[in-house]
């Protein structure tokens, strides 16, 4: 039995690619979006009622993975990247279905000049990535306080993010763009079996910038140093 799934929107984001996209949905607040449907979804019958929802859930592809396959068993981040686990027991990727799920902020809800918009925040998606199904978030039957989950009961522990002083100079007039690297680089977005090596380089693309940061650690911590930052042309 086969299903056939039509996207019915497309994500635009801050996020351009996969290296540094959050893991999870909510924890960089400060990744903006926006979730624009495609006809014939774009009228705006088809969110009447939704500015009623603070949070919405989108169903989506993870279109980049699609012609890579699945492995029964695959390696979390949260264990190190070292150890394996079912593909089942995870939110990976690589899936026999490419799909995943995300609950995101609705900040606002467009529907003029024929298209229909919603302005979301908190995004772990990147940007192209295809929407087929919004549903509203509803707080007393999607959050449930009493479950877990012993791998990852709790976020990860953030870490410190620093700025060269060429860069901090360049987002004194950017301060949401500032806001959006330091959430983002405090997730420690390298690889998870990489040891840390102020002699290598990270960089990624954010909200059409270049960012490239190092890690840097003395006997008892470690943070992050953003190195250089420069837009896209």
């Amino acid at each position: 039995m086969k299903f056939e799934i039509t996207p019915i929107a497309f994500v635009r984001s801050c996020f351009q690619e996969k290296f540094a996209t959050p893991r999870q949905p909510g924890l960089v607040t400060a990744a903006t979006g926006s979730i624009e449907l495609l006809p014939p979804f774009n009228d705006a019958d088809t969110v009447s009622g939704l500015e009623n929802c603070s949070h919405i859930w989108l169903q989506f592809v993870f279109h980049q993975c699609i012609d890579q396959g699945w492995k029964a068993k695959v390696r979390p981040p949260r264990l190190g990247g070292n150890k394996k686990m079912g593909v089942f027991a995870t939110r990976a990727t690589h899936r026999p279905n490419a799909l995943g799920l995300s609950v995101v902020k609705l900040e606002s809800i467009s529907t003029t000049n024929n298209q229909v918009i919603l302005n979301v925040s908190g995004l772990d998606l990147i940007d192209g990535t295809p929407v087929v199904d919004i549903k509203p978030y509803i707080p007393y039957s999607d959050s449930l306080t009493q479950a877990h989950y012993r791998f990852a009961q709790e976020a990860p522990k953030q870490l410190t993010v620093v700025f060269t002083d060429p860069v901090q100079s360049q987002l004194k007039k950017n301060p949401n763009l500032k806001q959006l690297i330091e959430q983002v680089l405090a997730q420690d977005p390298k690889p998870a079996f990489h040891r840390v090596d102020s002699e290598r380089e990270y960089g990624a693309k954010l909200a059409q910038h270049n960012v490239k940061w190092r890690y840097l650690s003395d006997n008892s911590e470690v943070w992050i140093e953003v190195c250089t930052l420069e837009l896209i042309r």
